[in-house]
């Protein structure tokens, strides 16, 4: 898609980037693209609250995909040391499949280098999400055998889905330096 905008969230955008993150991970609307969790989870993916302190956090970019004003989708970055944990990546879904999620996913990783000098990305996803899966390794992330239980958050959401485990993925960036 052309005339794409990347840019840092604002505070003040919090309540209106929680929506989308809703919106993509659970619920209906969610099922018109190929990244939901409806199927696997109940509730809510985040909130406002959370998204505003993510902005405001240190070591913590919500990097935001606009088109005309509008929000098309984002991705939470999060320095640990020498590598940024990427999550919360999404794209409205009835605008899934059109690249915005490829530029927004490379936007962030060349922030990542040039805001933070990161040797690599990190980020978990749920590991029978292989579709999911399938995309990143495309883009050079690397599925490890690390299997972790997935979070617990009663506040939020439910899972569906006995036994929900997170896959660590991993991309070295030391050779995509300047």
């Amino acid at each position: 898609m052309a005339d794409l905008m990347f840019r840092k969230a604002l505070a003040a955008e919090a309540d209106e980037i929680a929506d989308l993150i809703n919106l993509c991970y659970r619920g209906k609307a969610s099922r018109q693209g190929w990244t939901t969790e409806a199927d696997l989870l109940d509730g809510l993916r985040t909130s406002a609250e959370e998204v505003c302190q993510l902005i405001h956090a240190q070591d913590s970019i919500m990097l935001l995909c606009l088109q005309n004003d509008t929000l098309l989708g984002s991705i939470h970055m999060e320095r640990m040391q020498q590598v940024a944990h990427l999550g919360m990546f999404v794209v409205q879904p009835m605008l899934q499949g059109r690249g915005i999620g490829k530029q927004l996913l490379a936007q962030a990783e060349q922030l990542a280098i040039t805001a933070w000098a990161v040797d690599g990305l990190v980020m978990q996803v749920i590991s029978v999400r292989s579709e999911l899966i399938a995309f990143y390794e495309r883009r050079g992330y690397v599925p490890s055998t690390t299997l972790r239980e997935f979070p617990r958050n009663d506040e939020l959401w439910t899972p569906k889905v006995a036994g929900l485990q997170l896959r660590l993925l991993q991309k070295q960036l030391a050779l995509h330096k300047a």
